[in-house]
């Protein structure tokens, strides 16, 4: 735009000139030779600019006579040239489709033709990749990493080689330098982030976290999530050896997680340990108001350290009425009922729950508040029948497996912050339906123990078929973990008590999937 302008202000100060010349007219005379030329001075004028063209042709003309050859080299360099990006692009394409044999011969033909083109790089290792040859793309993403253009590009490509060979420490070496070279390059910080979770180095982990936040890679509600978690779990390594400083990260944990059931039983611990107790309760009363979870219900239980089980009772009815219609609220206070032995009351809360929320840990209380009340053995023989058939209780879950306790890190996908606190949706196989044993004792005979019927529910499922294999970036050693549902059991003292009730609604209860139980 600016040379038009430039061109259309020469053009009008060239005609500007002519005008000027014109509205002012004279003559021009010239002797030489003995020649005497006359003429107005408009055509001279006319004739000197038409000199001046003549001479800058000549000029162009002797010029372009001896730029020619090199003219010449650069018209055929540039037909070379377009033939490799040609054969670049058509390389590419048939990377793209699949096309072996054509990437191949492309990739020959162009790295042949352009030979420092970087992209030629990328079309060797991309067509290699295509052929399986994992040492012939490993050589080339190499020779990208040591030109400055490529660099980020080799190290990405030698990134998801090391993960398909499964060397995650050169995966994770090849990650931490492209975050070095270019923080915000998206793979890169969360591939770091990730290996460190992996593999315990929470301080690691929580720095590339913050670097990823001010790289606007994860939104802020999400950072502030997965930071919790990283700090819960980093207090839980210092919780034994260095409590001032678990205290500290859990608090903060807290902070940023209020319902993070770990977190919050983690801060009551630490403050419990340094005598703080009103704090503490505090922090569980925030959790319990979010989500009421039983861990959070035992840890609020034992805050003050020998309490009465009334005093227990009492705490628990603080706690309830927080979610009074919560079935947590209602499964604690029957919980603390029954340890103060106020089995009316105990009974009376159990009896507020919806029959859809009655689950195994339910029929398990139920159980106990009839062999306590009065010692019924055949009431509590039905309730621990309906316990086998209930609806399984909430357990963690981690990528579709249950675990007996909350960690940072699923050891099944190595992804962070997977685990739920549900129900178990999988049911397991016909062949593997729950089966009543009575053990050690002949038919048609009763077995007593001290007044006491043990019940043990063994509920370690079936041989499970192999979880499909983790993304190559969660391949990482990890802490061994069980992943199996532990087993539950529950003693009940018995006594002489009249048969149990009949209850149309038992046998509509679709059996739970628990592999064996046992009454002794």
């Amino acid at each position: 735009m600016i040379r038009i302008l430039i061109y259309i202000a020469l053009v009008f100060a060239i005609a500007a000139g002519f005008a000027w010349l014109a509205d002012r007219p004279g003559e021009i005379a010239m002797v030489w030779q003995g020649y005497e030329v006359h003429t107005s001075l408009m055509v001279g004028a006319v004739a000197l600019a038409a000199l001046f063209v003549a001479i800058a042709f000549v000029l162009w003309l002797i010029v372009t006579v001896f730029r020619a050859p090199g003219l010449f080299g650069d018209w055929m360099s540039g037909r070379r040239r377009d033939r490799g990006y040609r054969a670049l692009s058509r390389g590419m394409i048939a990377i793209g489709a699949g096309d072996v044999k054509r990437a191949k011969r492309f990739a020959v033909e162009s790295r042949k033709i352009l030979k420092d083109e970087p992209l030629t790089l990328l079309l060797a290792a991309q067509s290699a990749q295509l052929t399986g040859d994992a040492v012939a793309a490993r050589q080339a993403f190499e020779s990208m990493v040591e030109v400055p253009e490529t660099r980020l590009l080799g190290l990405r490509g030698l990134f998801v080689e090391a993960q398909r060979a499964g060397e995650h420490e050169a995966a994770h070496h090849y990650a931490k330098e492209a975050a070095a070279a270019a923080p915000s390059l998206a793979w890169a910080g969360t591939a770091l982030f990730e290996y460190q979770a992996a593999a315990g180095d929470w301080q690691g982990a929580l720095l590339t976290l913050g670097a990823n936040l001010h790289a606007k890679l994860v939104d802020r509600g999400q950072a502030h999530r997965l930071r919790a978690v990283l700090l819960t779990a980093r207090g839980l390594d210092l919780e034994a050896a260095e409590p001032d400083d678990a205290k500290a990260v859990a608090l903060e944990a807290v902070k940023l997680a209020p319902g993070l059931v770990p977190a919050a039983t983690l801060a009551s611990r630490v403050l419990i340990r340094g005598g703080d107790m009103k704090r503490a309760s505090k922090i569980l009363e925030a959790a319990w108001k979010i989500e009421p979870h039983p861990e959070l219900a035992e840890a609020y239980a034992e805050i003050r350290t020998g309490d009465t089980a009334l005093d227990r009772l009492k705490r628990a009815e603080k706690l309830a009425a927080l979610r009074p219609l919560h079935p947590e609220s209602q499964l604690a206070l029957a919980r603390a009922a029954i340890d103060a032995r106020e089995w009316a009351e105990a009974r009376r809360h159990l009896a507020s729950i919806r029959e859809e929320d009655r689950t195994e840990r339910f029929c398990l209380l139920m159980a106990e508040i009839e062999q306590g009340a009065a010692g019924d053995r055949g009431r509590a023989r039905e309730w621990l029948g309906r316990a086998v058939r209930s609806p399984r209780d909430s357990v963690w879950m981690a990528d579709g497996y249950a675990f007996p306790a909350w960690a940072p890190i699923s050891p099944i996908s190595g992804r962070i912050d997977a685990f739920e606190w549900r129900r178990p949706t999988v049911a397991l196989p016909d062949e593997y339906r729950p089966a009543l044993e009575l053990d050690a004792e002949p038919a048609g005979e009763e077995t007593d123990h001290g007044d006491t019927l043990s019940l043990t529910i063994d509920a370690t499922p079936a041989p499970a078929p192999t979880p499909p294999p983790a993304p190559a970036a969660a391949k990482v050693e990890m802490k061994p973990a069980v992943a199996t549902a532990p087993e539950r059991s529950a003693t009940v003292a018995l006594a002489d008590l009249p048969p149990p009730p009949d209850d149309p609604g038992v046998e509509d209860i679709a059996p739970v999937p628990i592999d064996r139980l046992r009454l002794q």
